[in-house]
């Protein structure tokens, strides 16, 4: 059974965490991020999150800011604030790596998906793009995501994988983190909330193989 815990980011501080969650469309980015809020308010922070979306629905770039905090009061993560990166895609990790902190944590599914803009011509996909974020600058680990679902038996649980590496990050127990993922699934039926389950724990072991470019 779980437990909830206090948060280890005091609510007297006036500390804000920022977490970027990048990808494309159809990826469960907007879910991710979602999930991310509801634990946070869970813990009752103060939560702001905004949401761009580029043809979400047809695999166009999406991008969700989540901040929360005692108080906050922007939803939008300024260049250079943000403490946590999920990247459900190597070129949309680059493509944010100038909002990073130094030293920020920067969680990436390596499996790359090319975006329409790229295949219809408008935009070339950039040369090695997790090469160019391993400058020393931010805190890289990678994995592939993507394959890690498609074992699982089915490529949606990205996001829960995802969820689950950066868990251990996070200014609060992972066991809060799963509990916000699984409730969004208890109503769906057994069997699927066990599958988010297993990929969210399938993220966490995920993360202690993974190598970090930025320490090698």
């Amino acid at each position: 059974m779980m437990t909830s815990q206090k948060p280890s980011l005091e609510l007297n501080s006036d500390a804000v965490t920022n977490i970027l969650v990048v990808g494309i469309g159809g990826q469960g980015v907007m879910t991710a991020a979602d999930v991310l809020s509801q634990a946070a308010l869970a813990l009752g922070y103060d939560v702001k999150k905004t949401e761009v979306a580029g043809m979400a629905q047809r695999g166009g770039v999406v991008t969700s800011h989540v901040r929360f905090g005692k108080q906050v009061l922007s939803p939008a993560i300024r260049p250079g604030d943000a403490d946590m990166m999920i990247a459900f895609e190597p070129a949309e990790a680059l493509r944010w790596h100038t909002h990073m902190k130094s030293g920020a944590v920067v969680m990436v599914n390596d499996y790359p998906l090319i975006p329409p803009v790229v295949s219809i011509g408008l935009y070339d996909y950039p040369d090695n793009p997790l090469g160019q974020l391993a400058d020393g600058s931010v805190e890289l680990h990678h994995f592939n995501a993507g394959e890690a679902a498609i074992e699982l038996g089915d490529r949606r649980l990205v996001n829960s994988i995802m969820l689950g590496a950066i868990a251990d990050h996070l200014p609060f127990s992972p066991e809060i983190l799963e509990q916000a993922l699984l409730a969004r699934f208890q109503r769906k039926g057994e069997a699927l909330t066990e599958l988010n389950r297993r990929a969210f724990t399938l993220g966490r072991q995920a993360f202690n193989q993974v190598d970090s470019l930025a320490t090698a």
